[in-house]
């Protein structure tokens, strides 16, 4: 069923369950924050891309209001909800500054692989020991989601809207192992390159073949 939703347009993705901090500086953003305080409100934000706000989105509660400044200007907290799709966009909601939207929530079926979870697993795995992420692995749970992942994993904007646009587990999984078997032997690769770089000019103890 449609319903009306508050929209804050950003230039980025936003996943369910994600913890996004903002700073908040417009008067229509203003208003909209307390209006999360003072009537319990959600909003939602939709990735603007390619000059147009998209047409998928993601909810966000306001956790806390960490800070107000003299200005008016807030540092917030907030994290993801659930995945929208925009059916008639507003902009301004009625009697407000700040834009909304008619929406329809997303049903999502968050039931993966576990085969393929093992496979991604450990693609990202060896994508974070080239990058020096490790620690971002140890935090996460075994029974992780795409979208716990999907901001550390190289993806344009983009691919990451395909991922917000996927509407199971499964269908992101294949989207990752497709985007990661690309480039995990191109960062490899790379690295590869870089280590000869670094031994040029040095003397080289190799054992000659023998024939």
């Amino acid at each position: 069923m449609a319903r009306l939703l508050a929209l804050f347009p950003l230039n980025l993705v936003v996943f369910p369950g994600e913890k996004l901090n903002l700073h908040i500086f417009e008067p229509r953003y203003r208003q909209l924050v307390r209006d999360c305080i003072e009537e319990g409100i959600t909003f939602g934000i939709p990735p603007y891309l390619n000059n147009s706000v998209g047409q998928l989105g993601t909810e966000v509660k306001l956790l806390e209001v960490e800070k107000v400044y003299p200005s008016g200007e807030m540092d917030i907290r907030t994290q993801g909800v659930g995945v929208f799709r925009i059916r008639e966009f507003y902009r301004q909601a009625p009697n407000k500054l700040y834009a909304a939207g008619k929406i329809e929530d997303i049903q999502d079926d968050a039931v993966g692989d576990p085969v393929l979870q093992e496979r991604i697993s450990e693609q990202v795995r060896r994508l974070y020991d080239i990058l020096g992420l490790r620690k971002l692995l140890l935090d996460l749970p075994t029974d992780y989601r795409i979208f716990d992942v999907a901001h550390h994993l190289g993806m344009s904007q983009t691919q990451e809207y395909q991922l917000l646009a996927a509407t199971s587990e499964l269908e992101r999984q294949e989207l990752v192992r497709e985007h990661l078997d690309q480039t995990l032997p191109v960062l490899m690769e790379t690295e590869r390159l870089k280590d000869r770089a670094r031994l040029n000019g040095h003397f080289k103890n190799l054992t000659p073949p023998n024939f």
